[in-house]
């Protein structure tokens, strides 16, 4: 008895060396709110499967930067795009493109966010598009390009909101495509 005493005193330093308990999976998947003239959208990142781009996104998010833009392409049973443009369509000033992270595992899948990009496959800066099919032709190992797109996380709350935001009307303006006619801002971007 006296021997099982002496050790876990001798061992209790050890014990208050060693690290704390790892961090519960929500707080390792950080969630991002989305509000839009449309509803609610919350997005849940994928850190462990895309590490550069969900620090990309959260930075853009952190800075305030998604506030006022828009959802510029629409295209019902295929996906939203937006981020990247003012209610003017004014393209915004980004930060240095990212690599490439298609490879992470994450599909492109419905309801899946993912980074939109140029032809060219390490362009990716602010634009992102919420999935609204399984696109399956837009994966690294289905693409035409043998890149793909990378998806960085998935929408847990306001698929309908998507959906609402998938079947407005477009058309064209400013020389784009795809445009909603009625104009679908992003008021805020905030980490829950």
């Amino acid at each position: 008895m006296l021997l099982r005493h002496r050790l876990l005193i001798a061992l209790a330093p050890l014990a208050a060396a060693l690290p704390a308990p790892a961090a519960p999976a929500a707080a390792a998947e950080p969630r991002v709110e989305i509000n839009t003239s449309m509803g609610r959208i919350v997005v849940r990142l994928a850190p462990a499967r895309a590490p550069i781009t969900v620090k990309n996104f959260l930075r853009y998010v952190s800075e305030g930067f998604y506030t006022d833009t828009v959802f510029h392409r629409v295209i019902p049973g295929f996906m939203i795009q937006g981020g990247g443009f003012d209610e003017k369509l004014r393209e915004k000033p980004t930060h240095e493109p990212i690599p490439l992270e298609a490879r992470g595992g994450l599909r492109n899948d419905r309801y899946t966010i993912a980074m939109a990009r140029t032809s060219y496959p390490h362009s990716a800066t602010s634009q992102f598009y919420i999935n609204v099919a399984d696109n399956d032709f837009l994966n690294a190992d289905q693409a035409q390009d043998g890149n793909g797109y990378c998806v960085f996380g998935e929408v847990v709350e306001g698929t309908d909101v998507v959906e609402k935001i998938a079947a407005v009307r477009t058309g064209r303006r400013a020389g784009m495509s795809d445009v909603p006619v009625e104009t679908v801002k992003i008021l805020s971007a905030k980490v829950l």
